[in-house]
């Protein structure tokens, strides 16, 4: 019985370590081949699935960020609110004083369905360091929450130059409409505009638009499948 025991208890860590080890696994190096980011130590982590000459189809697991609303007429008015007080959250704005690095990508949750002349809900999101993913520090300021993003499947456009609100938007109706002629079906109540590189950089810049894939992803007509 003793035996018994002490197996189904090593099972049981072995099964716990096993997940927090597939919780972080998001979250790995900037160096990885599967990385856009050129500033942070640590980059989102994805496989890709697929890739035409109009978007890219990619995996990522799931991953713990901290985020905030800003409620405004512009992407880059709400992004610009809500950014300041994440960054506080990292400069050590938290119940336990911990100062960490930027990681990379910052996500903008874009709403798809807006009232001319109304302001809209962004959220923008901050993805945790590898080492907090599992326990990230509380932060002080209540407008600050953690979304856990699960597994998932997007259609990703790239693009240069700055993320502003004409340009994400533009791309995200170019890539809607290459969708629309795949035959895609994703999630049309929203989508991401992603960001990987600070305000300061100004050359070689890559941004992102993201639609969220339902069912089966969609490679179109002329895929390159994913080395």
């Amino acid at each position: 019985m003793l035996c018994v025991s002490r197996g189904l208890y090593g099972l049981a860590l072995l099964s716990l370590l096993s997940l927090e080890s597939l919780a972080v696994s998001s979250v790995g190096p900037s160096n990885s081949s599967s990385s856009f980011c050129t500033e942070s130590r640590e980059c989102l982590q994805f496989d890709l699935i697929c890739r035409t000459h109009e978007y890219e189809v990619r995996h990522y697991s799931s991953s713990r960020w901290v985020s905030t609303d800003a409620e405004a007429y512009f992407l880059g008015v709400g992004a610009a609110m809500a950014f300041r007080r994440l960054y506080h959250y990292i400069s050590g704005a938290n119940e336990e004083g911990v100062k960490f690095e930027m990681t990379a990508p910052v996500l903008v949750e874009v709403p798809e369905e807006v009232k001319m002349w109304e302001p809209a809900i962004y959220t923008l999101s901050f993805l945790l360091p590898s080492a907090y993913q599992e326990r990230p520090p509380t932060p002080t300021n209540d407008k600050l929450y953690f979304t856990d993003m699960p597994d998932m499947d997007v259609y990703v456009r790239s693009y240069g130059g700055w993320m502003l609100s004409i340009t994400s938007r533009l791309h995200a109706h170019l890539l809607n409409r290459a969708l629309t002629r795949a035959g895609a079906r994703y999630n049309h109540t929203h989508h991401y505009a992603v960001g990987y590189d600070s305000p300061l950089k100004l050359l070689n810049r890559h941004n992102e638009v993201w639609y969220v894939v339902e069912g089966e992803p969609v490679c179109g007509s002329d895929p390159t499948d994913a080395p």
